[in-house]
């Protein structure tokens, strides 16, 4: 006879009675006329689980569904193996890497030099139609690493067994369906009907995979929206990936086992960003010179890159005897008491609205007309806007360079003609992948950034942090990204190494948050995410590295 333990459930409240072993989906199956939600997971004291787990001992559950981001990642991720299950079964020569996300979706190619025509993507699209009706399980396996490298070199899986072979694991998790293998970081569904609204849509050289509207409405696929030129900054990257011959973690953790090549790879990727902030410079510059480009915004989301990208600029600008002259969007907040308030009541500093943009547009105006303007000062302390004697006079060789989150919304300056802005949109556009199946999300490798500056150099801890970020994410998606397709010119401010290099500094940090607080599901999942990145010394990373903005050693001021 099995022991009863008892569960505290968080959704409904109180203690619940529950058999030695049983799973949490057995659990759900009958509490849910109580609980309400059709859960996808749970968060098993505090971090997230399949509904397959078993529970032998006093656990604190809480079940959730597709408005939480732990859900959303575990429904992406199943449903990425429909279309892997998909395609092994009509195409089982075609290797499928999906690469990132764009366009409202999942960039997904097939093997290199062949790309699927729209008759190929429905046949593809329908056969995984035909799986989520047959409502087959997600088989979760544990098995010694060595015999799951065996069984994905059976299925030509080379990049999982690369990965395998580099992160000393004893024992490793995979999944079937049927029986096809794969493996993800992080839990599946229990099984393909969870995962029941998507589309698959021909896209570029590859398919774009369009997961649920998470934000909208759950019962229809997100609808594609047009990123050419983010797509466009991301396989400028991918074409660096395959020239240096580094496309996933496995190969990247076998390469830094040699010292050169880790220097190398260090001094390639930085020389590609200088490079490229070269060429925005002279295209700045040309435009200057034809009577334009008088202001350059430099935008992006948090962590992004955009201030030491805006000091590197400048450098590139004074080489071509052009003199940039910088404004600080922050000395424009409104004063405290007409800052607007988010949702939860709290100041809304992320708002384009916490900034005066009438005076903003009329300082501009006078600057560009040629005036003296007085510059003010934001007093963080008071929550005042003052003004201490400050000026500023362009002369006919300079520019003016601003950074902030609003650069690219018209709004911010829309007294000022278009022809007279250069706009520029910064991101982490990361382009390594884990392997083939498992991309690495942009907001993954900002967030990590941003954990390791707060704790250096703000004095918030990492819970602090991760508690901001859906705040802060909020605003991205409200205020940043409709806008990002504005850019005259994108900046991938990702580099190959960074995660190998930021592993040392994240992980302690990481470690100290408390198991017993929500955020620490969201820890532990970046901590599981870092694992499988061998470390990278940081000590030949240059002084004006935009990692350094992070992790410290720079030789600018900020």
């Amino acid at each position: 006879m099995k022991d009863t333990i008892q569960i505290f459930c968080e959704n409904l409240g109180k203690y619940v009675n529950v058999a030695g072993g049983e799973t949490l989906l057995e659990v759900y199956l009958r509490l849910k006329d109580e609980i309400k939600i059709h859960p996808l997971c749970a968060h098993v004291n505090n971090k997230t689980e399949g509904l397959g787990y078993p529970l032998f001992g006093p656990k604190t559950i809480r079940f959730i569904d597709e408005t939480n981001p732990s859900a959303q990642r575990m429904y992406v991720r199943s449903l990425c193996m429909v279309l892997a299950k998909a395609i092994h079964d009509l195409y089982p020569e075609e290797r499928l890497r999906i690469c990132h996300s764009v366009a409202n979706g999942y960039y997904c190619t097939l093997t290199p030099g062949n790309r699927p025509d729209e008759e190929k993507v429905a046949k593809i699209f329908s056969r995984m139609k035909e799986i989520a009706a047959t409502d087959i399980p997600f088989v979760r396996h544990t098995k010694l690493t060595t015999d799951v490298v065996e069984v994905f070199r059976q299925v030509g899986l080379t990049d999982k067994v690369k990965l395998l072979e580099t992160i000393d694991d004893i024992y490793t998790v995979y999944y079937t369906l049927d029986d096809y293998p794969d493996s993800f970081y992080g839990d599946l569904v229990p099984s393909t009907a969870y995962v029941n609204v998507f589309d698959l849509q021909s896209y570029k050289d590859g398919m774009l995979l369009l997961p649920p509207d998470f934000l909208g409405d759950l019962t229809q696929p997100r609808q594609m929206t047009r990123q050419e030129k983010l797509f466009g900054a991301f396989t400028d990257y991918t074409r660096f990936n395959d020239i240096v011959g580094i496309g996933n973690v496995g190969v990247l953790n076998k390469g830094m086992t040699n010292k050169t090549n880790v220097g190398m790879l260090i001094a390639v990727a930085e020389t590609l960003h200088d490079k490229a902030i070269g060429r925005i410079a002279d295209e700045i510059t040309n435009r200057f010179h034809n009577g334009g480009a008088r202001v350059v915004l430099v935008a992006g989301p948090s962590s992004s890159g955009k201030t030491t990208t805006t000091k590197r600029l400048s450098i590139h600008l004074l080489a071509n005897l052009i003199r940039p002259q910088m404004i600080s969007l922050d000395n424009y907040f409104v004063d405290r008491e007409h800052t607007p308030r988010d949702a939860s009541g709290d100041y809304d500093y992320e708002s384009l609205y916490a900034l005066d943009i009438e005076q903003f547009n009329k300082d501009l105006t006078a600057l560009l007309a040629g005036e003296e303007v007085a510059m003010p000062t934001y007093d963080f302390a008071t929550g005042k806007r003052i003004y201490k004697g400050d000026t500023l006079r362009l002369d006919n060789n300079s520019i003016l360079l601003m950074e902030g989150i609003h650069g690219l919304n018209p709004e911010l300056t829309k007294s000022i003609p278009d022809r007279q802005k250069f706009k520029v949109y910064v991101s982490a556009l990361t382009t390594i992948n884990i392997d083939d199946h498992n991309w690495v999300p942009t907001t993954d490798n900002r967030l990590l950034r941003r954990i390791i500056r707060d704790y250096k150099y703000r004095g918030a801890s990492a819970l602090d942090t991760i508690r901001r970020w859906p705040s802060v994410r909020r605003g991205e998606e409200k205020w940043i990204f409709p806008y990002q397709e504005n850019a005259d010119a994108m900046f991938n401010s990702s580099l190959l190494f960074e995660l190998g290099v930021m592993k040392d500094f994240a992980v302690p940090i990481l470690k100290k948050v408390p198991h017993n607080v929500p955020e620490y599901a969201e820890a532990h999942r970046l901590l599981s995410f870092l694992s499988y990145f061998r470390e990278i010394p940081g000590e030949k990373i240059p002084s004006t590295s935009l990692l350094r903005e992070f992790l410290g050693g720079s030789s600018f001021k900020y």
